[in-house]
């Protein structure tokens, strides 16, 4: 149970980001992440407005390393296409526990790679990081502030 005197900020890291754009048919990547320090995992994908007949699919990988060697799939780790009107103005979440990857392998490093079909697109991503096994949390270099 967590204390009363913990700051979410103190729990949870940026672990990386796609930052708000439009984005041209293709894939973004936050970069690969060590995933050695948390427990848990949480990537959002946001969209904006879609372009006409665009699809927008999102999905956690894993690596060997921090060059994404090896990169594969995490079973169970993407959200359903998102398109049309019911995909423009959204968000979708995709979580993730350290267990499901492939340690045993040697897979230790993630990413969130968003994939725009047929038209640019709006959107944005953010990888978090949750339950820490090390005090303090540490953030991407993108992190600006944190208040409070």
């Amino acid at each position: 149970m967590y204390g009363m005197n913990i700051k979410a900020s103190e729990q949870t890291g940026v672990l990386g980001a796609i930052n708000p754009s439009s984005q041209a048919v293709g894939t973004l990547t936050t970069g690969w992440i060590s995933a050695a320090n948390y427990q848990k995992f949480l990537a959002i994908v946001q969209t904006g407005v879609l372009g006409a007949a665009a699809t927008v699919d999102c999905n956690i990988q894993q690596a060997l390393d921090g060059a994404g060697t090896g990169a594969k799939a995490i079973a169970g780790a993407a959200i359903a296409q998102l398109s049309g009107a019911g995909g423009a103005n959204v968000q979708a979440e995709i979580n993730l526990d350290a267990q499901q990857l492939d340690v045993e392998g040697g897979f230790g490093f993630i990413n969130v790679s968003v994939i725009v079909g047929a038209a640019a697109s709006q959107t944005s991503a953010l990888l978090l990081g949750f339950a820490p096994r090390f005090a303090p949390v540490t953030n991407a270099a993108t992190v600006a502030q944190v208040v409070g």
